[in-house]
């Protein structure tokens, strides 16, 4: 293995990343990029505009420059070899077959019968530009893995995700407050119902969810000093009134659940000093911790109701009065059964589901459909098992490496760090049952910040003030 701060001449030029190793300024420039790259695709509506993917296309082609300037310099091509990212070589891999030409069909019906060569996918052209952005993100998370490598960047990271979701939650009251039509006042969503910098509400809260995850984790790690404490309570409320204030009943539901994570497993987590979580301390700690949260989650529902949002409230917990209670969402999920039932190896295409799903639908047709509103789902339908087995894949190893990291680090940041970042990402994932978050390219970037925040290997002090 290469010694890097000597330089060794004789390694080879492919070496797993080195942890603790002295930072160079190609591999400073990349932790910037990775950071611009989160917080700019949240700025500009969530990164669902094709001009923004070209921003962002630069900006990973930049990284890719800079990590070949870094191996050039340094002899060796860094790179965290971890198995986390076998899935998302996996997907890319399954949507490559889908766009192979491996099937004949008849020609259009009046016409001399033709056989044409088609693909797996129902809308290759769709199922491609999801390769691309896959493929972005997984060169996004590799570089994440690789060059988030020290204390230093661990902590700009977590501090980033909390600043900046605080001033994106306070900003999307404001704006909800002052003009509830428009992004920034100048741009218009005739067809959703936007917030914050987001075209869509539902995956504004999903973004608050997991920026919560990290906040709260900090919030409630026994190491938090008193100011600091404060500073986070205050970023907590804002980023739970704008959850609220969405109207999200899957937001609703994941921030309970990523407020849940963060009490349970802090009360679980070993402490050095003490022998387990089994004493009376321990216990009186645990109910202090279920108070706090009560008292926590109260204050963020007193807030949305001090401001007049009580029709937030009232959708929030499910007492809209609504006919059907999933808004569509049954019909739509019973299509995605129907579609994978039919294609259960390799699905009908990533991102082919609009197009799958008018071959199906017993609707008038009256609506475009573009997505199940279930993640799980909709990849079932879309990738059938080769493509699911690469999300669970993921999921497991994500949570595997996360919890170990919860239980081995010797360092109590390291651990209030991983468990904040694994409650952001259990909370997308409970999301991810209700609606289509993660297909937002600004949370997808912001949950590979946050499973690399949970599994990434750094050297820690033994004590850390934070």
């Amino acid at each position: 293995m290469k010694d890097l701060k000597q330089g060794n001449p004789q390694a080879g030029l492919f070496e797993p990343a080195i942890v603790g190793t002295a930072p160079s300024r190609t591999s400073q420039a990349i932790f910037v990029l990775l950071c611009l790259i989160a917080a700019l695709t949240v700025i500009l509506f969530g990164g669902v505009d094709n001009g923004t993917w070209v921003v962002v296309t630069v900006l990973i082609g930049s990284v890719c420059l800079c990590w070949i300037a870094d191996a050039w310099r340094g002899r060796a091509f860094l790179i965290n070899r971890n198995a986390i990212l076998l899935p998302l070589i996996g997907m890319v891999s399954v949507g490559m077959v889908q766009l192979l030409p491996l099937f004949s069909a008849e020609g259009p019906a009046g016409l001399p019968t033709t056989m044409t060569q088609v693909a797996i996918s129902l809308d290759p052209y769709s199922t491609r530009l999801f390769l691309i952005r896959l493929v972005i993100f997984t060169i996004f998370f590799a570089a994440a893995l690789t060059f988030i490598n020290s204390e230093k960047r661990l902590r700009t990271t977590a501090g980033l995700i909390t600043v900046f979701g605080a001033l994106m939650a306070f900003f999307g009251i404001i704006q909800r407050l002052v003009n509830p039509e428009g992004i920034y006042g100048i741009r218009g969503t005739p067809q959703a119902i936007p917030f914050g910098s987001f075209v869509n509400q539902h995956h504004f809260a999903a973004f608050m969810v997991m920026c919560s995850g990290i906040t709260l984790g900090a919030l409630f790690g026994r190491d938090t000093n008193r100011e600091r404490r404060l500073l986070l309570l205050v970023a907590a409320i804002l980023m739970g009134m704008a959850t609220l204030i969405t109207s999200s009943r899957g937001g609703l539901i994941a921030l309970v659940a990523t407020l849940a994570f963060v009490i349970v497993s802090t009360v679980l987590a070993k402490d050095d000093e003490t022998s387990g979580p089994g004493g009376a301390a321990s216990r009186a700690r645990a109910r202090r911790m279920v108070a706090f949260g009560a008292v926590f989650f109260l204050v963020v529902v007193g807030s949305v109701l001090f401001l007049g949002e009580s029709n937030s409230v009232i959708r929030g917990i499910g007492l809209s009065g609504q006919a059907d209670v999933s808004s569509g969402r049954s019909h739509f999920w019973s299509i995605a059964v129907r579609i994978f039932v039919d294609h259960p190896i390799i699905g009908t295409g990533l991102d082919a589901f609009a197009v799958a799903f008018t071959r199906y639908d017993t609707w008038p047709g009256v609506f475009r459909v573009e997505q199940a509103h279930n993640d799980y789902l909709q990849m079932l339908a879309d990738a059938g098992v080769l493509g699911f087995a690469c999300v669970i894949a993921f999921i497991y190893l994500l949570f595997t490496k996360g919890l170990s990291v919860v239980r081995e680090t010797r360092s109590p940041y390291r651990r209030t760090l991983a468990i904040g970042a694994l409650a952001g990402c259990v909370g997308i994932l409970v999301h991810s049952f209700f609606d289509f978050p993660l297909r937002t390219p600004s949370n997808a970037f912001i949950f590979l910040l946050l499973a690399t925040i949970a599994i990434v290997d750094v050297k820690m002090r033994r004590t850390s003030e934070h």
